[in-house]
């Protein structure tokens, strides 16, 4: 490998990145990924037991792992992707993620809502520093027609993290208690950070990139501006919001909705909710991206289709799964949906960095995150919250049944606006 020197905080150009240095830093990049998504994970899976204990309402957890979580998640979502098309993309990250890790393992030390609700500010402050700074890194790893299916493996940090989160939050129920189990999260994530940053070295900025060329960062009104002058990133952000806001509508209360509703056991949730969750957001994600990187190399409009093809397929399934009365068949049946709903998670973030300066990949994520945490991460399950405490008094139990069912309006809204999305994919490529 021949010397690579740095300036401002940048690798600069060299003979070429070797493979195993690329998928070594997918890796740790990975990792630290899946520790952000185990700690989100873990909230949902342990709602029963410390709404138990702090006796809250579902529209007050709703805001936990929604609103609370994201307002802050994208209110510093922006200004720290700034300072990654400035300075060192890999520090920032491991700073990134001790900042949150340590507000983790402070979960586990409150005695009220409001005490874990302001901690779960902190958390979503330090991980606004993880996911937009990678996929910056990232790009700048893998050439242009390989990002899709590199971005679709670093993306699996979401399903593997919550099958990690769910079987682990299973166990440490019953054995270590739900306050044990974020101070363990919380300590494993200061101790991977430092690792990430001895171990990982920072990339030069466009080296992969055959007709853009490393440039200057540019503002954010201009970087915002990029969506609104160009249609296929102007629909991607509104179909990529209502996509979110019914992927995380599902993922944060599918674990209530079987427990309390179907009667699922505690512990069936780390033996058969867990893997079941894990394998198919994994086949989800990977899988859009790998058909995306294959099909966008005959028609760029891959961007948009499959992921529309993927929501027709999920509505009626999920519908299906909802309206079963046994754990066990609905489980069963929602192994397509939860594929199906992390289909456009890999495109839709490989499409902005294909189509964004080097220097504007981490802010350009930014602002596509803006849509999938405030409108998907903050709404969706606090939608779901409001219309199951709504339902309550009517169908008690049952409420959640409908209240996700209520989700699948939004879906299909997402699903034309992918479609739409594909009439200008063409054009926009051969800018």
């Amino acid at each position: 490998m021949s010397q690579t020197t740095y300036v401002n905080g940048d690798a600069a150009p060299s003979d070429g990145i070797t493979v195993l240095r690329r998928n070594f830093a997918l890796g740790m990049l990975f990792l630290v990924g899946t520790i952000n998504f185990v700690d989100r994970q873990l909230l949902s899976v342990l709602v029963e037991p410390i709404r138990a204990e702090m006796q809250f309402s579902d529209t007050q957890f709703g805001l936990l792992t929604g609103l609370a979580f994201a307002l802050f998640y994208a209110a510093m979502g922006v200004p720290v992707a700034m300072i990654a098309d400035r300075w060192n993309r890999v520090k920032l990250i491991g700073i990134a993620c001790i900042v949150w890790s340590g507000f983790t393992a402070a979960c586990g030390m409150v005695s009220n809502f409001w005490q874990l609700a302001v901690i779960r500010f902190g958390v979503g402050a330090g991980e606004a520093g993880g996911t937009a700074p990678s996929l910056s890194v990232i790009a700048d790893l893998y050439p242009p027609n390989r990002r899709p299916l590199a971005i679709g493996l670093f993306t699996l940090n979401g399903p593997f993290g919550v099958f990690v989160g769910a079987a682990f939050g299973g166990w440490a129920a019953i054995h270590v208690g739900w306050r044990g189990a974020f101070l363990a999260i919380g300590v494993i994530g200061i101790i991977v950070a430092p690792l990430l940053i001895w171990l990982v070295r920072e990339p030069a900025r466009g080296e992969m990139d055959a007709n853009k060329p490393a440039d200057e960062a540019l503002p954010f009104s201009q970087s915002l501006a990029m969506f609104i002058r160009r249609p296929s990133l102007r629909m991607l952000m509104i179909a990529s919001g209502l996509a979110a806001f019914v992927s995380y509508g599902m993922l944060n209360w599918i674990p209530a909705f079987l427990m309390r509703t179907q009667g699922m056991p505690l512990s069936a949730i780390s033996t058969w909710f867990a893997p079941a969750a894990g394998i198919t957001f994994g086949i989800g994600i990977l899988g859009g991206g790998w058909l995306v990187s294959r099909a966008a190399q005959r028609s760029a409009r891959a961007y948009g289709t499959i992921p529309a093809i993927a929501t027709a397929v999920m509505v009626p399934t999920f519908i299906a799964a909802l309206l079963v009365d046994s754990w066990q068949i609905s489980l069963a049946l929602m192994l397509i949906p939860m594929a199906a709903c992390t289909v456009y998670v890999a495109p839709a973030l490989a499409l902005v960095q294909n189509l964004t300066p080097p220097r504007s990949r981490a802010t350009a994520a930014a602002v596509l995150m803006l849509m999938f945490n405030i409108v998907g991460l903050g709404l969706g399950p606090l939608f779901a919250g409001i219309v199951s405490d709504g339902f309550k008094p009517v169908y008690g139990d049952e409420s959640l049944r409908w209240a996700l069912i209520a989700l699948m309006p939004f879906a299909v809204t997402a699903g034309i606006a992918q479609f739409r999305m594909t009439k200008y994919l063409d054009g926009d490529f051969d800018e």
